[in-house]
């Protein structure tokens, strides 16, 4: 047995404990190494009669944090040429070890002193009673689904067995996790104790000489309130699929793979049902790129975000004690009151003491909702709120280590701020200015020192949305990326660096988009056929419906600020001969209730009719599903361009910036793992298709034809060679 994974000991009432403690890493993960030494200790305890039972627990803060998802999208590939019954070998793995466990002959109780989720929680729900602490942090759940994955070690066989088929469903198909109180109301566990009563409530249970049998290995076993057939349970999976269809428009298999593990596993003996739930942990992980996606970008991907992927190495730590906030706007109040809570001090700059106090009580008005609902106590929020100091004084910031503009998106202005900021900032603070498209390198021109300036796009509400977009301008330093990246990593949220290109990389991304969708409009395609195949291709609000939202005024100004900042490089949209007719008309947006939609004083909206009399719509319509492929082609090439043009220094900050940043569809993992999914030769020819059917802005570039003819992909083992961030700077 390998010892160093799972430690084994058996103690003079013959109770062998098998404590789970992962050498070199932070939490348990299951992998190879966990499943061979599961299996081997368990060997070892039925081997010894004079063992009784067995507990199972860790040697970490947390119990089993699930599988490791790095390893195991590293070995997709690997197993990319096996047959599909030694693939279903493989992936029946886990789940052999866990039957073994729950089979073995004798007792064995899970003390679950930490977080168990996923392949942790399914090995405790393989034994035959779990003991949990009552403590803050420790949940158990499946929440597989959410990274597009079914429980694969017996969650989706045992957990309806347990609680019930109607019970399991939601625990299984949301993915949410249970704090002990409420993991043994819905029956998840047997028991509740203090953390230090946990071992001996394990040992309590295992001396009163229990039954190693699980209830639903007796002869006679009826799963509670019955199964998927019983006319109580049936209906379960008709609203089931229907709230399926309209929760994900079928983009996400995992689900749908979940219900049908309960449906056909619960019909049958559990060892059936756990091959069942093979198949389709099988279809869900190898044969369906959703999951590799998911995995890929929103843990792997994102994770090395977090991590400093291209933090430059050598230099110091940094971390901010006090932050300088320039403009307290919305956004301003929202980092200001980002930064306090993550213990930092900040001096909140406008030009009055009125403008500079209203982006307190912002910050103010957030965290008493979160005292009202029982977030926060007062007491905290006090504190935070003691931290922001509103003030109209530069002289403040003299020993600022970090200092933040966001005051309006004109040159001219954030020029004149630089200018004040320069002249009271010590040399080893960062000037960055929150931008979404102005390039850094002109704004840097107006600092003495260029190579502390840098561009740090914020998204809105700041305090919430997790994205930080890095913008790295011609003179800006190693030092001042480090830095930026550490202030980043310091108000936990996720960065990506790109290099400075008018529009950077998410403001183009998803400005094409937009862009696109209002010019379908001006072509006759009818408005709630745009929205409504927006959302079906899983977008979270429709491209119309959005203008409305962020406002048709501000679309407008912003186009005419661009036209004035850059009249050599401004090329005008397709969407903005729309945008005109509608301001002109006095159409604002959903601030004065009139834009695309019509608004009344309920919050309801309707389609303006007279958007049909501007733009009468075409005879025959396009297809829905050419509008769903148009809507995500249009960004995944626009995306390619950013790569091709080095805007971007890695697929892995396209993807985790298109979706944590501009919502495009989870399941695709972001445009480069999406076109990875499709094939490249696919993608440009369905692309070229599109462009044929819909305009050149769909015309895949240069980069992925050569991509394609290459045989290279962006991720895996024929990756694209990527630039370095030095190389590719602007």
């Amino acid at each position: 047995m390998n010892q160093e994974v799972i430690r084994y000991a058996v103690d003079a009432d013959g109770i062998a404990t098998l404590t789970i403690d992962y050498p070199g890493k932070s939490m348990n993960v299951i992998d190879q190494a966990f499943m061979d030494s599961l299996d081997a200790g368990i060997a070892r305890l039925v081997a010894d009669p004079a063992v009784k039972g067995g507990i199972l627990t860790s040697g970490k803060e947390a119990f089993v944090a699930g599988a490791d998802l790095v390893t195991m999208e590293d070995n997709l590939d690997g197993m990319a040429d096996d047959s599909v019954d030694v693939m279903f070998e493989k992936y029946a793995s886990l789940s052999r070890v866990y039957r073994r466990v729950e089979t073995c002959g004798k007792p064995l109780v899970a003390v679950i002193n930490g977080i168990a989720m996923g392949g942790g929680f399914e090995l405790c729900l393989a034994c035959h009673h779990r003991v949990m602490a009552d403590a803050p942090g420790v949940v158990v759940g499946l929440p597989e689904v959410q990274v597009g994955l079914v429980p694969g070690a017996g969650g989706t066989q045992r957990l309806p067995r347990l609680i019930g088929v109607t019970a399991s469903l939601p625990w299984l198909l949301e993915g949410k996790s249970a704090d002990a109180a409420t993991a043994l109301k819905a029956g998840l566990v047997h028991e509740v104790v203090a953390p230090a009563e946990l071992m001996a409530a394990a040992r309590r249970w295992l001396l009163d000489a229990p039954k190693a049998v699980q209830p639903w290995d007796e002869k006679g076993f009826r799963i509670p309130g019955g199964n998927a057939l019983d006319p109580r349970v049936a209906p379960a999976f008709v609203v089931g699929n229907a709230m399926l269809q309209a929760g994900t428009c079928h983009n996400l298999p995992a689900p749908l793979a979940i219900q049908s593990c309960v449906f056909e596993g619960t019909q049958l003996p559990i060892d059936k049902g756990l091959r069942i739930e093979t198949k389709y942990l099988l279809h869900t992980a190898q044969f369906s790129p959703v999951s590799r996606s998911m995995i890929r970008t929103l843990f792997i991907n994102k994770s090395k975000a977090e991590k400093g992927l291209h933090r430059p190495a050598g230099l110091a730590p940094f971390k901010c004690a006090k932050l300088g906030m320039i403009g307290a706007g919305m956004m301003g109040g929202g980092i200001s009151l980002n930064a306090a809570q993550r213990g930092i001090q900040v001096v909140l700059i406008d030009r009055d003491p009125v403008s500079a106090e209203r982006g307190k009580a912002h910050a103010a008005k957030s965290l008493a909702k979160r005292v009202q609902r029982g977030r926060m106590t007062q007491d905290k929020a006090d504190a935070i709120l003691a931290r922001i100091t509103p003030s109209t004084d530069y002289e403040l910031l003299r020993d600022a280590d970090m200092v933040v503009e966001a005051v309006f998106e004109d040159r001219a202005i954030k020029a004149e701020v630089t200018k004040k900021l320069d002249a009271v900032l010590p040399p080893s603070c960062v000037l960055a200015t929150n931008t979404s498209a102005l390039p850094i390198t002109l704004l840097a021109q107006a600092s003495a020192r260029p190579d502390r300036f840098i561009g740090l796009h914020f998204f809105s509400p700041a305090d919430k949305m997790p994205l930080v977009e890095v913008i790295r301008g011609q003179a800006t330093s190693d030092a001042t990326l480090a830095q930026a990246l550490d202030f980043v990593a310091q108000l936990k949220k996720t960065p990506i660096v790109v290099n400075d290109r008018r529009g950077f990389f998410t403001s183009r991304f998803i400005g094409a988009f937009v862009d696109d969708a209002i010019g379908m409009v001006a072509e006759g395609i009818h408005p709630a056929l745009i929205d409504h195949c927006a959302r079906h291709a899983g977008m979270p609000v429709g491209p119309l419906a959005i203008t409305d939202e962020l406002s048709i005024e501000l679309s407008v100004h912003a186009g005419e600020s661009q036209r004035k900042e850059f009249p050599d490089e401004y090329k005008e949209g397709r969407s903005v001969p729309v945008l005109r007719r509608l301001y002109g008309l006095g159409r604002l947006g959903r601030k004065n209730g009139q834009g695309f939609y019509d608004y009344d004083a309920q919050g309801g909206k309707r389609l303006w009719p007279g958007l049909a009399e501007l733009y009468p719509r075409r005879a025959i319509q396009p297809s829905p599903d050419d509008l769903k492929q148009r809507i995500l082609y249009v960004q995944a090439v626009e995306a390619a361009r950013a790569m091709e043009e080095g805007v971007l220094l890695d697929p892995a900050d396209g993807d985790v910036g298109s979706i944590l940043g501009v919502g495009y569809p989870a399941y695709t993992g972001g445009p480069f793992c999406f076109i990875d999914g499709v094939g490249l030769k696919a993608f440009v020819a369905e692309a070229d298709r599109l462009a044929d059917l819909f305009g050149e802005q769909l015309r895949p570039p240069h980069l992925l034809r050569e991509m394609a003819e290459r045989g290279q992909t962006f991720y895996g083992r024929t990756a694209r060679p990527m630039a370095t961030a030095q190389a590719s700077r602007a």
